[in-house]
């Protein structure tokens, strides 16, 4: 017999999370790990229980369920994903031709049984179709010892390319991030700005530019950023943007 499936349910109402509970208990070769009632909720449970299977709702604040899948994957035992939701056939559609399986509420008993065997043989891979699904992400997600820690996008300061990683800095601290900058510009043109070829900046954080002098007698330009001391360089490339943000002193 094959081992049973660890599954979390996940949504924002507790009547859904209960229609699941007792729908899972009439299904062999099933057990129930956890509920949780959030994006954030479910993947601190899923870092420490490692479910095969998240029944995942898609309508939830915050964080929506396509979002949460996409940090899910990044888990070090990333789950299957089953959606759940009571809204928009388009999308469903488009879930199915991604051989992602949803549910559409109310949930019967025989679609989540048929659901749960499909998701047995499910990829992690396969979650890279949903990303032009889902609405502009609001967090980073960042593995840090076996946990994965959201960084809300509207906390970045700048990130700055190093080697294979990225360095995302908040006022708090700096995290690596396994992302391509050019990626992450396409992704938030509005929210980002490109200084130099190794860095991206908020444009919220910006409170200046400023010429400096080096020893040699060459002169640069850096951004100032509210709330830090560090400053970074802008790539002569990129010094029209000083004139058309229209900062800058020295």
């Amino acid at each position: 017999m094959t081992q049973p499936l660890k599954i979390l349910i996940v949504d924002d109402e507790a009547p859904a999370r209960n229609r699941l509970r007792e729908l899972l208990a009439d299904i062999p070769n099933t057990v129930l790990i956890g509920e949780a009632g959030s994006g954030k909720e479910a993947l601190a449970i899923a870092a420490e229980e490692m479910p095969n299977v998240m029944l995942l709702d898609i309508r939830m604040p915050e964080i929506d369920g396509i979002e949460t899948a996409e940090h899910a994957q990044k888990l070090y035992y990333p789950p299957a994903i089953i959606f759940t939701t009571a809204y928009d056939t388009h999308a469903l559609q488009a879930f199915e031709l991604n051989a992602v399986d949803y549910l559409l509420k109310p949930i019967r008993r025989e679609r989540l049984s048929q659901a749960l065997q499909k998701a047995r043989a499910l990829q992690p891979a396969q979650m890279a179709g949903l990303l032009h699904l889902r609405p502009q992400r609001t967090h980073f997600s960042i593995s840090e010892r076996g946990r994965i820690l959201l960084i809300p996008v509207a906390d970045v300061i700048f990130l700055r390319a190093e080697l294979k990683y990225v360095t995302l800095r908040t006022h708090q601290r700096e995290y690596l991030l396994e992302e391509s900058l050019n990626h992450i510009e396409q992704e938030f043109p509005d929210t980002f700005l490109r200084i130099h070829r190794n860095s991206l900046v908020a444009r919220e954080a910006i409170s200046g530019f400023e010429k400096r002098q080096e020893a040699g007698g060459e002169t640069h330009w850096v951004v100032l950023l509210k709330g830090i001391t560090e400053t970074l360089p802008i790539s002569r490339r990129q010094q029209h943007l000083i004139h058309e943000l229209g900062h800058g002193s020295g």
